[in-house]
């Protein structure tokens, strides 16, 4: 394979990510150009990867048929999404976006995005598989009292911590379940809070396993963290993995309580913290990049422990033509 270029889907704010495929490609010394997609031209990763270019909202028809256009003239080999709401569209599309361009679309089979993508069937899973997950309630126990405070609501289609509630007494449980649309009712944790990046091959074998302690988080996403090779958290997360099978970068969140790893959810995709793992050692990107190539990996654990990451904001400055500005 000659150019192994990358495009990544709705790229937003995703600059590091961006940034981390630019350096595995130098690092390997493949010729490569990480093309960022999004429907806003303002979106601040267009101006810092090679190419960019402006697609359709993901709810707009001719999305699909747009991400194939840009495959066949940016000369795609591999497509990464990074927001929940693309995942389900682009799982259903893959077979015809991959025969149609030739690039392959870094999406878990659609039964593993169903299960993830809907918390319910998250649950479902995970207790049917016996991993700790806290208690879920239905609206009969609520109404029949059978439930301790606090509890904990969320949607069950959410993302970013968005409508997400610890709440104490009746008053604040009747005003969560005013608030969030299609919630879940679920025991409230006490205890230390983890993000876990998995690397999976596209054979869904396991490739490296990250604990982040989660330290500080912003708008649902990590914004300090500490990684560190919890054994306890890697062993139980790999049974979890070999059971679903997913592929591709895949990011975990658990609590580490009196009980021991409770899980949160499981989203199928590059999570916005994944750049430490990555700067760590476990590379996804050089990784993806191997596997395009042809190689095998095998399962390592080759990266540091006990990095603190502390993440920050940057401004690009646009001039009246929306040129970037260097300074």
């Amino acid at each position: 394979m000659g150019e192994i270029n990358v495009l990544i889907l709705s790229a937003g704010r995703r600059v590091e990510l961006v940034n981390c495929f630019q350096k595995a490609a130098k690092t390997l010394n493949i010729k490569s150009a990480i093309v960022a997609a999004d429907c806003s031209d303002t979106a601040a990763a267009l101006y810092l990867a090679d190419k960019a270019c402006k697609l359709p909202r993901i709810s707009e028809p001719n999305y699909i048929e747009a991400i194939i256009g840009t495959c066949l003239i940016e000369n795609v080999a591999l497509i990464v999404p990074t927001i929940d709401s693309d995942l389900i569209l682009l799982a259903e599309n893959r077979e015809r976006i991959e025969e149609c361009t030739g690039a392959k679309v870094l999406i878990s089979d659609k039964e593993v995005i169903r299960i993830c993508r809907d918390k319910i069937n998250t649950q479902l899973f995970l207790e049917s598989n016996d991993f700790q997950i806290p208690r879920m309630y239905s609206v009969q126990d609520i109404n029949s009292g059978n439930f301790a405070f606090p509890l904990f609501i969320k949607p069950k289609s959410g993302s970013s911590s968005i409508d997400t509630f610890k709440v104490t007494n009746m008053s604040e449980l009747e005003n969560s379940l005013n608030v969030v649309e299609d919630p879940i009712i679920q025991d409230y944790m006490e205890g230390d809070e983890y993000t876990i990046d998995v690397f999976l091959g596209f054979d869904s074998n396991i490739i490296t396993v990250v604990p982040r302690l989660r330290i500080a988080t912003r708008s649902g996403e990590i914004s300090k963290g500490k990684i560190i090779k919890d054994r306890e958290i890697i062993d139980e997360v790999t049974k979890v993995m070999k059971i679903l099978k997913p592929i591709g970068h895949i990011t975990v969140q658990v609590m580490k309580t009196e009980k021991g790893i409770e899980f949160i959810e499981i989203n199928p995709r590059f999570g916005g913290g994944a750049p430490m793992s990555i700067q760590s050692g476990a590379d996804s990107c050089e990784n993806l990049f191997r596997l395009l190539l042809g190689e095998k990996l095998e399962y390592n654990e080759d990266y540091r422990d006990n990095l603190t990451f502390i993440r920050f904001d940057r401004s690009i400055c646009l001039d009246e033509d929306m040129n970037p500005i260097n300074y």
